[in-house]
C-alpha cells in the first residue's frame, strides 16, 4: 500500500512544482528554495536537535509558546522548525531571529525524507495539529525517532478523507509514538482510524495558551487613538469570495454609522494588492498599513497587509469578525480576538473549530451569522450597545483564561521522549 502511495506521489511531483510556480505569480517566495522541498540543504551543527513541524502561520503561532518553553527548559538542545509556506517561514524568522534552524518540510518522497533526516538527525519529531505522512513516519520509526502529534485535531471531513485509505492510515498511525489530542472527539476519531489506544491521550488545546504581547496591545491602543474615537470593526483572515461579502456589510454599516472604520486583514498577504484594488473599486477609500499612512476621517478601510500583527489589530478593534467562515473554509482561530476581550462574530462554516466555536457561543462570547446583511446587523447592534459588547468581551476572555494549561500537559506528555 505504501509503495502505491509513493508511486502516486512521484507521478504528482510535477503537479506540485506547477502549483509552486502558479503560487509564485502572487508571491515570488514560492519560486525560491525548491531544493529544500526535496531534502537538499546544508544544516548547521545541531546539538541533540528537537524538530517541530508547523504547516503555516496559524500552526506556528499556536506552537510559539511551546517552542519558547522548550528553549527555556532545554537550552542545550538545538531546535529545528519546518513549515511548508513562505509566510510560515517568514514568521519563524521574524519571531526567533536565528535562535532556531528553519527549513522547508520535504515532500513525502523516500529520498527527500531520507536526506532531511540525515541532515537534521532529530531526537524527537513534534508534528503540530494533524499531518500524517506515511514515508516520513515509517523512516522515523526505522531510525527510532519518536514521532509525537501535538495539539492533534481531526475534523469529520479529514477523518472521512483518511477513511478512504484506512489501511495506509492505520499503518501510518501505528508508527506514531504518541498523539496528544485536543479533545475527546479528536481522540475518538483517531482511535476509529486505527491509532493504538494506549498512544492517544487528551491534552487540551494549546491555542488557549496563546501569548498576548504587551507591546502589540499598546500599539493597538495607539492605532485606535489615531482613529479619533471612531467605531472600529475587524474582518480577520478573509479569503477569496469573502471580501465582497465583508464590503457589502461595511456599506450597510456605514449607512447608519458613517464614521465606522473597517480593519480588513486577508488571510494570505500576497492577496493584499488585489484586495486593495477591490476595495477601491467598490468606492471605499482604503489605505495599507505597510505604507504608514495616517488614518484620517476620510478613510473607510485600513488594510492589514503586515505579518505577525493580528493581536495588535484586534486590540485596536471594538468587534471582530473572524473569517474563513462565510465561505466553506472551516473557520480560523477566534481565540485571539476573545483573548483581548472583544466580541466575536463568525459565519456558519466552522468545521475546523467545532468545539472551540461551540464553547465560545455557549459562554456568550460569540455569535454566528450567515449573510452579509446579518453580519452588518450584528455589528450595528453591538456598535450601539456598549454593555453587550463588554459582556461578550468579558465572556470570551474568561473562557480563554479558564482553559489555559494545555502547554504544561503537552510538555508532560512528551517528556518521556526528550
Amino acid at each position: 500500500m505504501r509503495t502505491l502511495y509513493t508511486l502516486v506521489l512521484y507521478l504528482l511531483t510535477p503537479v506540485a512544482l506547477l502549483r509552486l510556480t502558479w503560487k509564485g505569480l502572487k508571491n515570488r517566495a514560492y519560486w525560491q528554495r525548491w531544493p529544500e522541498r526535496f531534502g537538499y540543504f546544508t544544516a548547521p551543527t545541531l546539538q541533540r536537535p528537537l524538530w517541530i513541524h508547523a504547516v503555516s502561520v496559524g500552526e506556528f503561532q499556536a506552537a510559539t509558546p511551546f517552542i519558547k518553553k522548550l528553549m527555556k527548559l532545554h537550552p542545550d538542545r538545538s531546535l529545528v522548525i519546518t513549515t511548508t509556506t513562505p509566510t510560515g517561514s517568514s514568521r519563524v524568522t521574524s519571531v526567533f531571529n536565528g535562535q532556531v534552524f528553519h527549513v522547508y518540510m520535504p515532500y513525502d518522497l523516500p529520498g527527500a525524507v531520507g536526506r532531511f533526516l540525515d541532515s537534521v538527525q532529530p531526537e524527537l519529531a513534534l508534528i503540530m495539529e494533524t499531518e500524517l505522512w506515511p514515508n516520513l513516519f515509517f523512516q522515523c520509526a526505522q531510525r527510532r525517532i519518536p514521532v509525537c502529534i501535538a495539539n492533534a485535531r481531526l475534523s469529520l471531513h479529514s477523518q472521512q478523507g483518511y477513511q478512504r485509505f484506512k489501511r495506509l492510515t492505520k499503518l501510518t498511525l501505528q508508527q506514531v509514538a504518541s498523539i496528544a489530542a485536543r479533545g475527546v472527539l479528536d481522540q475518538e476519531r483517531f482511535l476509529q482510524l486505527g491509532a493504538p489506544a494506549n498512544r492517544v491521550h487528551v491534552a487540551g488545546n494549546i491555542k488557549f495558551d496563546l501569548e498576548i504581547p504587551d507591546d502589540q496591545v499598546a500599539a493597538g491602543h495607539a492605532l485606535r487613538a489615531d482613529a479619533a474615537g471612531r467605531f472600529i470593526w475587524i474582518a480577520a483572515s478573509t479569503h477569496e469570495g469573502e471580501e465582497l461579502q465583508v464590503l457589502e456589510a461595511h456599506r450597510i454599516i456605514k449607512q447608519s454609522l458613517p464614521k465606522a472604520l473597517l480593519l480588513l486583514v486577508p488571510r494570505h498577504p500576497e492577496r493584499c494588492p488585489h484586495v486593495h484594488t477591490l476595495c477601491q473599486r467598490q468606492g471605499f477609500k482604503t489605505i495599507r498599513r505597510s505604507h504608514g499612512a495616517a488614518i484620517d476621517g476620510s478613510v473607510d478601510i485600513y488594510l492589514g497587509d503586515t505579518l505577525g500583527e493580528m493581536m495588535l489589530l484586534y486590540s485596536a478593534s471594538d468587534v471582530a469578525f473572524v473569517a474563513g467562515s462565510l465561505v466553506p473554509i472551516g473557520g480560523h482561530n477566534m481565540l485571539e480576538a476573545a483573548a483581548v476581550g472583544i466580541p466575536v462574530i463568525s459565519g456558519p462554516y466552522l468545521a475546523n473549530f467545532t468545539e472551540i466555536s461551540q464553547a465560545l457561543i455557549t459562554a456568550g462570547g460569540m455569535r454566528k451569522v450567515n449573510s452579509p446583511e446579518k453580519l452588518a446587523g450584528a455589528i450595528l447592534q453591538l456598535a450601539t450597545d456598549s454593555i453587550a459588547r463588554a459582556r461578550m468581551g468579558k465572556a470570551g476572555r474568561q473562557l480563554v483564561a479558564d482553559n489555559r494549561g494545555a502547554l504544561n500537559k503537552l510538555y508532560t506528555h512528551i517528556q518521556p521522549y526528550l
